[in-house]
């Protein structure tokens, strides 16, 4: 683990932003797309938005289902799917003092990312690539790894990848039923990830996959810090996917700033109602 740690971030030193166009998207926030060549022949594109006045912290965001946002520009504007939890929440996190970077799939997975590729070596390595880009753009700013359903197997994966490289880990909704299409988190050792770890989730989670008891159960026998989420908009939209319980739906403002409290080590709610 240790020589494939230090492989990635030397791998990422050497790389160019190919793509940034900058787009103000109010008077306290910039927009950008941030394109990366990562491995040979491949891309690695991701959302930048940045606070007006320097962030406390940085959150690289990877969204749920097959991650490909489809990060692109169109007549000169971003364009993107933006229906996701940490995608359509992630002005909250600038709001907090935050900057955002919402990874999109690279372009060797632009049809999606399967479980196992987030749980793989390349997917390391392209966000090896892209937090040592952060870390040139925001020097002396934590970063963390948020992920959201099928993306908190993207945060888990890359976190254990990273190591000390990071300031810590955030887990949403997640995967905790290995399901045909992939394991998701299913038998994973969180303890290899070494920075610290936070645990979010709705306690009405209906999606088979995420449920709540699993991360209540993780968070007791391995005494991590858990977000419990109850209440919120009714749902319009299935239990698996972003505009129900699963993504929050009414509650992403408090929700993201709990954990954004976490991030900058400040009081923060265990539970939200």
């Amino acid at each position: 683990m240790r020589r494939f740690r230090e492989t990635t971030v030397k791998a990422a030193v050497g790389v160019v932003v190919i793509t940034a166009l900058l787009i103000p998207v109010s008077l306290a926030a910039a927009e950008e797309i941030v394109t990366l060549q990562t491995r040979a022949g491949v891309t690695q594109s991701f959302l930048l938005n940045t606070p007006a006045t320097p962030p406390a912290a940085v959150a690289v965001l990877f969204p749920g289902g097959y991650g490909n946002i489809r990060l692109r520009i169109e007549d000169g504007q971003i364009k993107f799917g933006a229906g996701n939890f940490l995608v359509r929440s992630r002005n909250l996190f600038v709001d907090g003092g935050v900057a955002t970077a919402v990874v999109d799939a690279p372009s060797d997975e632009a049809g999606g990312m399967a479980d196992w590729f987030r749980l793989g070596d390349k997917h390391a390595a392209d966000i090896a690539a892209v937090v040592a880009e952060l870390k040139k753009r925001f020097a002396d700013v934590p970063i963390f790894l948020v992920g959201t359903s099928r993306g908190s197997v993207s945060a888990a994966a890359t976190g254990r990848a990273l190591g000390g490289v990071i300031g810590g880990v955030v887990l949403t909704s997640s995967m905790y039923v290995g399901a045909r299409s992939g394991p998701g988190l299913s038998g994973f050792d969180y303890t290899q990830i070494k920075s610290p770890l936070l645990l979010a989730h709705h306690a009405e989670d209906s999606c088979f996959w995420t449920p709540y008891r699993e991360a209540k159960k993780i968070a007791e026998t391995r005494q991590y810090p858990l977000i419990s989420v109850t209440g919120g908009k009714p749902a319009t939209s299935d239990p698996c996917e972003p505009f129900s319980a699963h993504g929050y739906l009414g509650k992403e403002a408090e929700t993201v700033e709990a954990m954004v409290n976490w991030m900058l080590k400040k009081p923060y709610r265990n539970n939200i109602e």
